[in-house]
């Protein structure tokens, strides 16, 4: 039986960064067989035999508290899916129509959600890769706004080239999956100078350190079908949702996204965030407030929020 790892990169005394499989507490430097995790995923058929190898033997091993955890790759392309969760949806929905039945808000957009599942398409957009931080690391809330949200998301590591494949054949294309928190600016959403443009996500998502990734990239065959995706505030639970609640699935997302564009290893996909997010609530970030995003056997990332 395979042992499960993940996979990492780590700095060691304000050194290079590296590179590293990660089994319970410890980290075996993988700098041996490539310079990095995104090399690792240029030769992922031929690499992940090696690596379920090294996760059972002697080492040489470095315990995982004397290391600085950076996101675990740098990405290619960040392909992002929106409005991709049902719950979420209704709730979007039922607060963006105060002034009528919130009964026949939800009716309503259960029944579009329907239509869209069965014969509609993924809502995909494209993020920046210089928004990616570690897990760990602080993220500056922006002065321009007050209304920055947080939206945990499971996000799918591209392992093998995938160019307008059928969503049956999708998975077969899939590395591994890790965490990624989608922070948005709500009120740069929307263009109050150009409101019939649509969402703004250059704006409203792409500001430094605004996709805090990993800590881990796990292989697929690690991660059960529906992961639980949990989002704490301050200690206090505000995400708790099964990915069974998406409108489309993994396969789904990446199918169509590669019906667009060619997906290369190292390429990630952000699969859309589950209901409880701050405008759900409420409650938006402010600086001080600590979130702690897990996803079930991907562990946890920590992020703390600071003014400018």
């Amino acid at each position: 039986m395979n042992i499960s790892f993940g996979l990492g990169t780590f700095t060691a005394d304000e050194g290079e960064r590296f590179p590293g499989l990660v089994r319970d507490t410890r980290v075996r430097d993988l700098r041996d067989v490539a310079e990095s995790t995104w090399k690792l995923l240029q030769a992922w058929d031929e690499v992940l035999p090696e690596l379920r190898r090294l996760a059972t033997g002697p080492g040489p091993w470095q315990a995982l508290e004397e290391l600085r955890v950076c996101a675990p790759l740098e990405p290619g392309q960040v392909i992002q899916a929106g409005a991709n969760y049902r719950t979420h949806v209704v709730d979007l929905a039922v607060r963006h129509s105060p002034n009528r039945d919130a009964d026949e808000v939800r009716a309503e957009t259960a029944e579009m959600m329907d239509r869209r599942a069965a014969s509609g398409e993924p809502y995909l957009f494209v993020g920046l890769p210089s928004a990616i931080t570690g897990p760990y690391d602080d993220v500056t809330l922006p002065a321009y706004s007050a209304q920055h949200d947080w939206e945990l998301e499971l996000a799918v590591v591209i392992g093998r080239d995938a160019f307008r494949v059928d969503r049956g054949d999708a998975l077969g294309h899939i590395a591994g999956y890790t965490i990624a928190n989608d922070l948005t600016t709500r009120d740069l959403v929307f263009r109050r100078d150009m409101p019939e443009i649509g969402a703004d996500w250059f704006r409203s998502k792409n500001a430094p350190g605004f996709t805090p990734l990993g800590p881990w990239l796990v292989p697929a065959e690690f991660v059960e079908q529906h992961p639980r995706i949990t989002l704490r505030l301050n200690g206090e639970v505000m995400q708790d949702e099964s990915t069974k609640d998406m409108i489309f699935d993994v396969a789904a997302l990446v199918s169509a996204a590669s019906w667009t564009t060619p997906l290369r290893p190292g390429d990630i996909v952000l699969t859309g965030s589950p209901a409880g997010n701050g405008f759900h609530h409420g409650r938006l970030l402010r600086a001080g407030d600590v979130m702690e995003g897990t996803i079930t056997g991907l562990g946890t990332q920590r992020t703390r929020c600071v003014a400018p």
